[in-house]
């Protein structure tokens, strides 16, 4: 049973940093894509960033561009999110996602997801 299982989400202020974690399990992706997503209330989910199977090339939102980074650690079968200067339009339950079935850059689409960190900045 494939799973994906994100960490790491919490309250923190403007300008503040935090880190998201997605641990895999049930298969390993080191030759997939994965990625992060994130869905505000009343909102679509949207594409955040997405890291090639070797880590050699990675896609963000322009509205994240600068400010996050994403990376992979294969050996552990995780992708982690760093978000820096959060805004409070940052907000948004936040998915990790792997890429089984296509090669995708800033698509909002993926094949695996996990449920979700919730990521709330306050102004």
């Amino acid at each position: 049973q494939v799973q994906l299982v994100e960490s790491g989400g919490g309250l923190v202020q403007a300008g503040g940093s935090l880190r998201l974690s997605c641990a895999a399990s049930g298969r390993t992706f080191r030759r997939n894509s994965m990625g992060w997503f994130r869905q505000a209330p009343g909102k679509e989910r949207e594409f955040v960033a997405r890291i090639t199977w070797s880590g050699s090339t990675t896609y963000y939102a322009d509205s994240v561009k600068g400010r996050f980074t994403i990376s992979r650690d294969n050996a552990k079968n995780t992708v982690d999110l760093q978000m820096n200067s959060l805004k409070p339009e940052d907000t948004a339950l936040y998915y990790c996602g792997a890429d089984i079935s296509a090669y995708r850059t800033t698509q909002p689409s993926s094949d695996y997801w996990g449920r979700g960190t919730q990521v709330t900045v306050s102004s």
